[in-house]
């Protein structure tokens, strides 16, 4: 390589390694002494982190910027560095957070049933606008067969449809629709509670579910235990998906590596509850009649509220709790697209609620720490996302322009940013059970990173006067498909990092110029940078989908034909078919399958397989029901709930030999 003849610093470089290999140690250690679930040892830990932190923000302000001038490199190399800095102090905030811990299980189990012999009355709210009939069944069925007997199921329709009330007329529960759409999902909401408020009975609390949420039978049980504090004035739970999120399904890992929101349910939120800061996150969360009414309903004055929902209880006097259990499933957005738009939508909200009347300047009765939690989601959505960005853009600058942002050697760079990042991911993952994984978490952030930035900045600019966009679910996911447009800029960015990398090494005028000591830096960086935008970029193909069950595990059944049953293994359980193992049938052979908790459902074979065959199954309404049970109200969390190491290597190899099929 021309322009790099030799490696300095040998000794130095030398030193650093000791450093790091100090740091590894210790973490290697830390599983075996730390209990995450005491607030000494997480303190301790992000202590540590805090000292690192500041370390290397000394270092970086004092040793790696371009000298004060009216240069490129000057404004380069400070923009860069005010853009790392806005995010350092966005990831110390979540430290403070994290350095709590909050689990309520065992106080569900303690005041259980602590209302005596009369529950209290629920309104379960279903939202819904669009959502087909196979999306809203399984979550009306799974609100109606609910544990709790003293229930009221509500399907609030804003779609204005005749044949889902011909459908709730024949299921038993109450539709609900309103004649517009003014103030979406909340104002929705707020036309169902004045309809219930008109009721001869209103009811003690509300349960709020999203069209593609199924509760688990013990939701309202479990959450109504928590209530037995009058000051709590809602209870959230986290959501887990029945369905690989976009980027575990497109790169293959949905069976070693979890969904992108699996940190934030099962790991920031109990750790908000332990500031008492945990906040609504829309479905799933049970809210007390009388602190919803006190605040005059659900406010409509951002586009996410929810959250805002849980700053009004709070300046109410209110409180919101959190119960870590896995309680409900719902779909995840199953495109890339829609799982974009979500979370624009999201972080736009949340500029609207920093700007709003309950916001963290705002004159209101919110304590310190609920402006610090709005204050620390801010600086979350506005500088995660553009300092993502920006890492990948700014070494361009100095392949194409010879600008160097970051003026530091190599070991210093090891030994200041190394030792800080290595502990902090050994941190992270020893409090998380592994669930921060390099390069995929980068990609998880960079896939949105555009449209979440534009909308973090349009959002604190201009916080009025945005439309409600809904996210879609379901349709038709049978076929590859390339998000272009998603992918067009890391494409750009990955080919114009590959031609300066490249040009780079050929030519000495035209990088390594000049450079000093940052063009070790910024080689390795570059090097980071190639292997996150082409999972990037691979994460953009979306491979077809199929209908995942639980029950895909095989399982023993009885297959009945001409008054002869048979024990068979049976396979890729869905509602509409089955496979079965152990027995060869011919294509269009009728006869009953007997399935666990579902009964003798009629059955025929659609094609024969080498081992078995593939039925239709032909379930009455009642077997359908209970199938749907089986499926989503019942069992434990789907999903993967942390990273499988040497499941993911594989899954990732398997991905990147560029086959299509998703693992089974």
């Amino acid at each position: 390589m021309r322009g790099m003849t030799g490696f300095p610093y040998l000794g130095e470089f030398s030193a650093s390694l000791i450093d790091v290999s100090l740091v590894a140690g210790i973490g290697l250690l830390l599983p075996f002494v730390v209990d995450r679930t005491k607030t000494l040892h997480r303190a301790l830990l992000f202590f540590v982190a805090f000292l690192l932190a500041f370390r290397y923000a000394w270092w970086r302000t004092t040793e790696t910027l371009a000298p004060a001038g009216w240069t490129f490199d000057m404004v380069a190399s400070w923009s860069l560095y005010a853009i790392e800095m806005a995010a350092l102090i966005g990831s110390l905030s979540a430290f403070v957070i994290m350095s709590r811990l909050r689990l309520r299980g065992a106080e569900a189990d303690k005041f259980e049933g602590w209302w005596g012999d009369t529950p209290p009355r629920v309104a379960i709210l279903i939202a819904t606008y669009n959502e087909d009939l196979e999306v809203l069944e399984r979550t009306i069925v799974g609100a109606k067969s609910l544990r709790h007997t003293n229930k009221q199921v509500l399907v609030l329709d804003d779609g204005r449809r005749d044949w889902l009330q011909d459908f709730c007329r024949r299921q038993g529960v109450r539709y609900i629709r309103r004649h517009d759409n003014k103030g979406s999902k909340a104002g929705n909401i707020n036309h169902a509670l004045a309809v219930l408020a008109q009721d001869a009975e209103t009811p003690d609390f509300v349960a709020v579910l999203d069209a593609d949420f199924v509760p688990h039978r013990g939701f309202l049980s479990r959450c109504l235990a928590l209530f037995h504090d009058p000051k709590v004035g809602l209870v959230q739970t986290p959501q887990h998906f029945f369905n690989a999120d976009p980027i575990q399904h497109n790169l293959g890992v949905s069976r070693s590596y979890p969904d992108e929101q699996r940190f934030f349910f099962d790991h920031m939120q109990p750790a908000r509850d332990g500031w008492g800061i945990a906040f609504c996150c829309g479905t799933s969360s049970v809210a007390r009649w009388d602190a919803v009414q006190s605040i005059g309903g659900f406010p409509t004055d951002s586009i996410t509220e929810d959250f805002m929902l849980t700053l009004a209880l709070q300046d109410a006097g209110w409180s919101t709790v959190y119960l870590d259990e896995a309680l409900t499933e719902g779909l995840a957005p199953e495109g890339l697209k829609e799982y974009v738009t979500q979370r624009a939508r999201w972080c736009l909200g949340l500029m609207q609620i920093a700007r709003s009347r309950l916001g963290p300047l705002a004159r209101n009765n919110l304590r310190l720490r609920d402006r610090w939690s709005v204050a620390d989601s801010v600086f979350y959505w506005f500088t995660t996302f553009l300092f993502r960005l920006a890492a990948i853009v700014y070494p361009l600058l100095y392949w194409f322009f010879n600008i160097t942002v970051v003026d530091a050697s190599l070991p210093d760079v090891v030994t200041y940013f190394g030792c800080y990042y290595l502990w902090i991911l050994t941190v992270l993952n020893t409090l998380s059970r592994g669930m921060v994984v390099p390069i995929l978490n980068d990609v998880s952030q960079l896939i949105g990173a555009i449209p979440i930035s534009r909308a973090a900045i349009v959002g604190l600019i201009k916080p009025k006067g945005h439309p409600f966009t809904v996210t879609a679910k379901g349709g038709d996911r049978s076929r590859i498909v390339v998000q272009w447009r998603l992918m067009a800029p890391f494409a750009i960015m990955l080919v114009l990092t590959v031609i300066g990398l490249s040009l780079g090494m050929i030519w000495d005028s035209f990088a390594f110029n000049e450079a000093g000591d940052g063009k070790w830096v910024i080689l390795f960086w570059t090097l980071y940078n190639l292997l996150v935008l082409s999972v990037a970029v691979v994460a953009c193909i979306e491979l077809p989908r199929r209908e995942r069950h639980v029950t895909d595990s095989p399982e023993r059944a009885a297959f009945e034909t001409d008054g002869v049953s048979r024990k068979v293994w049976l396979v890729s359980l869905t509602a509409d078919t089955v496979r079965i193992r152990g027995r060869v049938y011919p294509q269009g052979t009728s006869g009953w399958i007997d399935i666990k908790d579902v009964g003798h459902v009629p059955a025929q074979v659609i094609a024969s397989t080498v081992d078995g065959a593939r039925l239709l199954l032909r379930p009455s309404d009642e077997q359908r029901e209970a199938l749907i049970l089986r499926f989503y109200a019942e069992g434990a969390a789907p999903g993967v709930g942390g990273v499988r190491t040497a499941a993911l290597l594989e899954d990732l190899g398997r991905r990147f030999s560029f086959n299509s099929r998703p693992p089974r």
